[in-house]
């Protein structure tokens, strides 16, 4: 059972969420702690229903009491908070539609492999976060000249196999970050209660940054004067590389730029020669500019498709959101019957362009891979 500062909290029952997460249509990764993604051709929505949204924990689930919670603001601040739900509530609200992805998302598609949950490219959704912004509640606490960062605390925990004793999920923000991304204490998603498996009471939501971040069951938020050098912060969720025989590491943060194609789905079966090929792109660090698509088709040199290769801009499509994801849409005629391979990719406002194979890291994060899906045409 987790435990926060005042003793053991219930937990969800495992076999239960596991089963109503399958009955959503989640493809399971491993029942407790829960770990479930979605399938690409699930990812069209505008936002994604809570009950398909996928699930990634290292815990058990708490099951936190609204009556009795409180958010406690400490550390170097000049007035600490006790903060009851109904006082974030009383708070200006603000509600932004937010894309969180696991920053391990496709890491299935690392050579060689890497450890870590085998996540293939569906720990992605897209919610409306509603709820108090994090920088009203630093400011109501005051915060020391002598403050660096923030760390978030979550009511989940226990015991991991690599550490000795048993841990809170906790991450830490640089000051700057904590008070200008806009991040929130969320308490309702989609316009309803934020749900137990989402996070219930309080979740932390921090707009383009990977979903680690998104601190669930918030309980603690501490201002510390130093780097906060965490499990979840220092030891996992990290980049680890080696460049020119040095090895380099530091945590993730903003999610890298990336396109994915809802239809058609991998193996389809396409009747004519025409593709209708939708998807979803998102970034951390701007507004998704441009998609592009190409096409691989097996046709008779100087037959079907003309331009079979080229890659063709696709059309931004529905409404543009700076922090949620952006759909497109692209038809692409005379497509010869047999196989066809479909990709796509995306750039941003900042100049980050997708590319085809990112770089190789020891626990796999940010695998922004090109996604392609290969069908039967005619």
């Amino acid at each position: 059972m987790p435990e926060d500062r005042r003793g053991p909290v219930p937990e969800a029952d495992a076999e239960q969420s596991w089963q109503e997460a399958l009955a959503a249509g989640l493809v399971g990764r491993s029942k407790d702690p829960l770990n479930c993604e979605l399938t690409p051709p699930m990812l069209g929505d505008e936002v994604t229903p809570e009950r398909r949204f996928f699930r990634r924990n290292h815990f058990p689930m708490p099951v936190l009491n609204p009556a009795s919670w409180r958010l406690a603001v400490g550390g170097l601040v000049r007035e600490p908070l006790s903060l009851h739900l109904s006082e974030l509530r009383e708070l200006p609200a603000e509600s932004v539609t937010v894309t969180l992805e696991c920053a391990g998302n496709g890491r299935t598609g690392f050579s060689p492999p890497v450890p870590g949950e085998r996540w293939d490219l569906g720990a992605v959704s897209t919610a409306r976060w509603t709820g108090a912004r994090l920088s009203d509640v630093l400011d109501r606490a005051g915060i020391r000249p002598s403050a660096r960062e923030v760390v978030f605390r979550g009511a989940d925990g226990g015991p991991l196999p690599e550490v000795p004793g048993p841990v809170r999920f906790e991450r830490s923000l640089p000051l700057a970050d904590a008070l200008r991304s806009g991040a929130l204490l969320a308490y309702e998603m989609n316009g309803e209660p934020l749900p137990v498996a989402h996070g219930f009471p309080v979740r932390l939501i921090v707009p383009g940054w990977y979903a680690v971040a998104a601190v669930k069951w918030l309980t603690e938020i501490e201002v510390v004067g130093e780097p906060f050098l965490g499990f979840f912060q220092d030891s996992h969720y990290v980049y680890e590389w080696s460049r020119d025989g040095r090895a380099e590491r530091e945590p993730v943060r903003v999610q890298r730029v990336r396109a994915m194609i809802v239809a058609p789905a991998a193996g389809a079966q396409v009747a004519g020669d025409e593709l209708a090929i939708s998807g979803v792109a998102w970034s951390g660090a701007a507004h998704v500019t441009h998609v592009e698509v190409t096409v691989d088709a097996a046709g008779t040199p100087g037959t079907g498709i003309a331009d079979t290769g080229t890659w063709r801009p696709a059309e931004l499509a529905g409404p543009a959101s700076r922090f949620g994801w952006q759909r497109w849409q692209l038809r692409v005629r005379g497509v010869p019957a047999g196989t066809a391979r479909v990709r796509a990719r995306a750039a941003d406002a900042a100049g980050n362009n997708q590319l085809a194979e990112p770089e190789w890291n020891a626990l796999g994060y940010g695998g922004n891979f090109v996604h392609e899906v290969t069908v039967t045409v005619g």
